[in-house]
C-alpha cells in the first residue's frame, strides 16, 4: 500500500503543475480563448457587423366600390303618354340623343299660338314706328307695343320649353340600362325611365386607417383586384384624398380612378386593395443580435472595444432581419453572435475580420462556431 501511494503522488504532481502553467498562460494572454465572463481582464470573442438601415413598409388592405365617372337615373320632366322609346338596354347613347318621346299635341298647339301672338305684337309695333305724323302716336303707345312684343317672345319661349320637355334626352354620353317603359305607358315625373352610366372611367372609393394619412397623394398609382371572377389586377391612380378623418371610424376616404376604355369593368363592382406603403428608415439588425431582458429587448453595441447595452423597440421583422428603433447610426458595430456571454462594459474581440479573410461570408458556419467555442 505504501508503494502504491508513492506512485500516485508521483502521477498527480505533474498534473497539478501542468494545470497551474495552463492557467498562468491564459492570464498572460488576457483570458481564456472563447467566451469569457467580465472581470479578470478576460476578453470575449464575438462576431460583429455594421448596422444597416432599411425602410419600413405598411401593408394596406381595404375594399372599395366602383362608380361610373358620370351616372344618372333618368326621370321625365313632365307626365303623359309615352309615344316612343328610342333605345335598347345596354346601348351606347351620345349626349343629347332622345331617349323617350311623350305625347305632345297640346304643347305643339301652345307653341303655334305663341308664335301668332308674337307676330301680331310685332306687326302692331311696326305700324306705330312707320307713322311719321307728330302727335299721332304717343310715346306711351309705342312703349306698350314694345312691351307686348317682349311678352309674346317670352310666351313663345315658355311654350317651346314645355314642348321640349316632352322629349327626354341623354344628359351625357354613356350606356343606358334596363327599362320597364314601353310605348303607350303613362308616366309621371316620379317614374324612373332608365339609368345612364359613363363608364369609360370608374371611380373606386375606399377607406384607409388614420395612421397612413398623408402618405398617399394625388397622382400615386396603386394596384386593385376586382372580386369578379377571371378579372386581372388593374392599376388605379389616386385622384382625391379626403380632407378630414372620420372621428368614429378613425379612417379617411380615398378615391382612385380606373381606366375602363376596354369596358371590362362595371359600376358597382367591388375591388380588393392590397398595397405596401414605404415608411421610415430604421436600423436593421440580425434576429440573433436581439437579447430579451426583464425590461424588454436590447442589443450590444461595441464602443472602443467594449460592449454597451442599447435598449431597442422592435418595429418589424423582414427576412431574418429586425427593424428596430434605437439610438444607432449607420455602420455602428453591433454584436450579432456571442451575445449570451457578453456583459455591460466587458471587453470584446471581434472575429469578423479574421473570418472574412478566410471566407467571403460572415454568416454562421462550422468554422465560425469552432472559433467561438
Amino acid at each position: 500500500m505504501t508503494r502504491l501511494r508513492e506512485l500516485t503522488s508521483l502521477l498527480v504532481l505533474p498534473l497539478i503543475l501542468l494545470s497551474a502553467c495552463s492557467e498562468s498562460d491564459q492570464q498572460a494572454e488576457g483570458g481564456r480563448p472563447g467566451f469569457g465572463g467580465p472581470g479578470g481582464g478576460m476578453v470575449t470573442r464575438v462576431i460583429t457587423e455594421p448596422v444597416q438601415f432599411r425602410q419600413n413598409s405598411d401593408q394596406i388592405e381595404s375594399v372599395g366600390t366602383a362608380r361610373a365617372q358620370q351616372a344618372a337615373t333618368i326621370f321625365p320632366q313632365a307626365g303623359g303618354e309615352v309615344l316612343r322609346v328610342h333605345f335598347e338596354p345596354g346601348q351606347y347613347i351620345k349626349a343629347g340623343a332622345p331617349l323617350i318621346t311623350l305625347e305632345s299635341a297640346e304643347e305643339r298647339l301652345d307653341v303655334a299660338q305663341a308664335k301668332v301672338t308674337l307676330q301680331d305684337a310685332q306687326q302692331l309695333l311696326s305700324r306705330y314706328e312707320r307713322i311719321d305724323v307728330d302727335g299721332a302716336i304717343s310715346e306711351s303707345q309705342i312703349d306698350a307695343a314694345k312691351t307686348a312684343v317682349e311678352a309674346a317672345q317670352i310666351g313663345l319661349e315658355l311654350a317651346q320649353e314645355a314642348l321640349n320637355k316632352r322629349t327626354v334626352r341623354a344628359p351625357f354620353s354613356g350606356y343606358v340600362g334596363l327599362t320597364n317603359i314601353d310605348a303607350g305607358a303613362m308616366v309621371t315625373t316620379q317614374t324612373e325611365l332608365t339609368r345612364l352610366d359613363d363608364r369609360s372611367m370608374l371611380f373606386v372609393d375606399f377607406a384607409l386607417p388614420e395612421q397612413v394619412f398623408g402618405r398617399l397623394k394625388e397622382g400615386d398609382t396603386i394596384p386593385m383586384t376586382p372580386f369578379a371572377a377571371e378579372q386581372n389586377p388593374v392599376q388605379a391612380e389616386i385622384s382625391f384624398v379626403d380632407s378630414r378623418i372620420d372621428a368614429d371610424r378613425r379612417s379617411f376616404m380615398v378615391r382612385a380612378t380606373v381606366d375602363n376604355n376596354e369596358d371590362l369593368l362595371r359600376p358597382g363592382m367591388s375591388f380588393r386593395i392590397q398595397y405596401s406603403l414605404p415608411g421610415m428608415s430604421f436600423p436593421s439588425v440580425p434576429e440573433a443580435a436581439i437579447v430579451w431582458g426583464g425590461d424588454g429587448p436590447y442589443l450590444w453595441e461595441v464602443i472602443d472595444g467594449k460592449a454597451q447595452r442599447v435598449p431597442v423597440t422592435i418595429i418589424s421583422r423582414q427576412d431574418g432581419q429586425v427593424l428596430v428603433r434605437a439610438p444607432l447610426e449607420r455602420d455602428d458595430l453591433i454584436i450579432s453572435e456571442g451575445v449570451q456571454k457578453v456583459r455591460q462594459g466587458s471587453e470584446v474581440k471581434s472575429l469578423t475580420d479574421t473570418i472574412q479573410s478566410d471566407r467571403p461570408a460572415v454568416a454562421s458556419t462550422p468554422a465560425t462556431s469552432a472559433a467561438l467555442q
